[in-house]
């Protein structure tokens, strides 16, 4: 198999398991916020529970006071069964809150657990692009190898003449330059030439914006405005 199909293979196996596992991770962190929401909603049924407890009581001493045993037995009545209600509530708080400590640290795992996935995902990146580059300079190597060793079976065979062959290497060598001279002297070569020496100087004029709003120094001082092109 070729050794690029091999490397974006091994990628995408990458990239496949780290959304699984973000997604998992989700799934976590979603657990622990519901557990805190129940949690909320079971401190205050203890808190109401209690505070009606508290009432059930308070009524039934008053009942006492005044003689009333009927009301003094409805109220001690319900004060009981608030009790056991209190009781059941704060007993559901307390294993809320064990669920709540265990969900947190699941929660804190899963998004360790997420970061450390990501930055093995950009190495393994970073490793793809230098494997890519070395296979692409193997390839050049060997297409290089490959030129050579059928130049070296021509020459054995037809053995021409270097002086032949430096001829046609000086003659496109002159074409070239022609053209490129050619090119030059035409108004689309100018008008290229002037384009390119506006966008640097648009660069330049960018990068002295940039510098006077992380307040560095300016190269060459603060002309307060673009520099002017002149085309050559």
């Amino acid at each position: 198999m070729d050794p690029e199909i091999e490397i974006e293979q091994a990628i995408t196996e990458a990239r496949k398991r780290d959304q699984d596992l973000r997604n998992q991770a989700a799934k976590v962190i979603a657990h622990r916020t519901q557990i805190e929401q129940k949690l909320e909603s079971a401190a205050k049924q203890v808190g109401e529970a209690r505070e009606t407890a508290k009432q059930a009581l308070l009524r039934a001493d008053k009942a006492k006071n005044e003689g009333n045993v009927a009301d003094m037995e409805k109220w001690t009545q319900a004060a009981q069964s608030l009790a056991l209600k209190l009781q059941a509530a704060e007993s559901n708080l307390s294993g809320l809150k064990e669920q709540y400590e265990i969900a947190i640290g699941q929660a804190d795992a899963a998004k360790t657990a997420v970061q450390q996935n990501a930055m093995r995902l950009q190495e393994l990146a970073a490793k793809r692009m230098q494997l890519v580059g070395q296979l692409q300079q193997a390839k050049m190597q060997e297409a290089v190898n490959t030129a050579v060793e059928s130049m070296e079976t021509s020459m054995e065979m037809d053995a021409p003449s270097l002086d032949k062959v430096e001829e046609k290497i000086q003659t496109r060598l002159a074409e070239a330059k022609a053209r490129t001279e050619l090119r030059e002297a035409t108004p689309e070569g100018a008008e290229a030439e002037l384009r390119e020496a506006i966008s640097l100087a648009q660069a330049d004029s960018k990068l002295e914006e940039l510098r006077r709003e992380l307040g560095l120094a300016v190269e060459g001082g603060d002309s307060g405005g673009a520099t002017e092109v002149t085309p050559s």
